[in-house]
């Protein structure tokens, strides 16, 4: 698919508008909105109760999700979000007085609450110190000793934008038998992964950002080993081999990662994301991958040369993403004039986050630039 049928497939294109927000939410294309008439025709009529056709594209959403992260598809679980996700892990484990876990201080809070809930359980939560937008093994690695029992960290900051080495961390915590936990929200859709290759025991991602979804669904990858050591805590009545078998209470608990389904999911929000997998499957990862990465050079080299500094200026472009984030005294100012031209971005923590995607333009961000430029020189 070459960049203008693409293009042709967002309809929020044709609303004068450019959309560099995906960090937040991704706008919703074609495909979705046809699945979303065949799902309507599913309730209205065609099948009120579709869970045959719920369980058909749930299996395929799976495997389509293992292209893009991937391990094996009975790895794969639905949750509602990436807190929950977490919660689940930490709840189900084991921790000892004195267990340690090491974040970062540039985490978003979904990666952070439910570690520091492990206090009152004795676990010291450590955080290593970011540097300008960037963490990395390099800042980790000295945390660790003998009671670290795990690392949590984000493949992609949320507000900076920095790519971690994910790779490096993974081997570190395996060769120290460290649970490596890893939140992809802010790279699935954006950067290929490799949970195999990266030795993540356990990683969560939610599908309304960069996969451009629904919002209220998030997917958790666990490796078999992890399953095996941790004592589930949250168990429903579709946790169990025999869940069909409604009175015989037989808590044999299934093989695969869909014991932590514990009851009734967002069937439509599984549908409707399997059939966006299919624009990512069809343009290939490592395509996106490139196109956001060129976007973000040139969008950084860009707010240069009008005197803006982005966080990440002077980082390796093979640890960006999509997101480009700069502080400027006018920050308030220049959010205001760009919503004002129909130019939709964040404000986070001070910062404008600009988050571009593989399908937007250099043209596009040469518009934003000079609406930045021309909003500094009115003021």
């Amino acid at each position: 698919m070459n960049k203008e049928n693409i293009r042709a497939l967002f309809p929020h294109l044709d609303t004068n508008q450019i959309y560099f927000n995906h960090a937040a939410i991704g706008p919703w294309n074609k495909l979705i909105l046809s699945r979303l008439e065949e799902y309507k025709n599913l309730r209205i009529g065609n099948m009120i109760n579709p869970h045959p056709y719920f369980v058909e594209k749930s299996k395929s959403a799976k495997e389509k999700l293992t292209k893009l992260i991937g391990g094996t598809s009975d790895r794969i679980a639905w949750i509602d979000n990436v807190s929950n996700g977490i919660s689940l892990l930490v709840n189900s484990l084991d921790w000892k007085n004195g267990d340690e876990v090491i974040l970062n201080d540039i985490e978003f809070p979904a990666n952070v609450y439910p570690f520091l809930n492990l206090k009152r359980k004795g676990v010291d939560v450590k955080f290593a110190k970011s540097r300008n937008g960037v963490v990395d093994i390099e800042d980790i690695e000295p945390l660790i000793t003998e009671r670290t029992k795990m690392i949590s960290i984000s493949y992609v900051q949320f507000l900076s934008g920095y790519h971690a080495k994910i790779d490096e961390i993974g081997n570190l915590c395996k060769s120290k038998g460290i649970i490596f936990c890893v939140d992809s929200i802010q790279a699935t859709g954006g950067l290929a992964i490799d949970v195999v290759k990266s030795k993540i025991d356990f990683l969560i991602g939610g599908t309304q950002k960069w996969l451009m979804t629904s919002q209220g669904l998030s997917y958790l990858y666990i490796t078999q080993d992890l399953q095996d050591r941790i004592q589930q805590e949250n168990i429903g009545w579709t946790s169990v081999k025999n869940e069909d078998e409604f009175l015989s209470y037989n808590l044999e608990l299934k093989d695969t990662a869909e014991r932590f389904q514990n009851g009734t999911l967002n069937s439509l929000g599984v549908c409707l994301f399997d059939a966006s997998l299919d624009l990512f499957l069809d343009v290939g990862i490592s395509e996106i991958e490139n196109a956001i990465r060129k976007n973000s050079v040139y969008l950084i080299n860009q707010l240069s040369e009008i005197g803006i500094s982005p966080v990440l200026l002077n980082t390796n472009e093979n640890r960006l993403s999509g997101i480009v984030s700069f502080k400027h005294e006018m920050n308030k100012e220049i959010f205001n004039c760009l919503k004002s031209k129909n130019i939709i971005c964040a404000m986070r923590e001070g910062f404008i986050r600009l988050s571009p995607h593989f399908y937007n333009t250099k043209d596009e961000i040469d518009n934003v630039v000079e609406e930045i430029k021309t909003c500094l020189r009115s003021f």
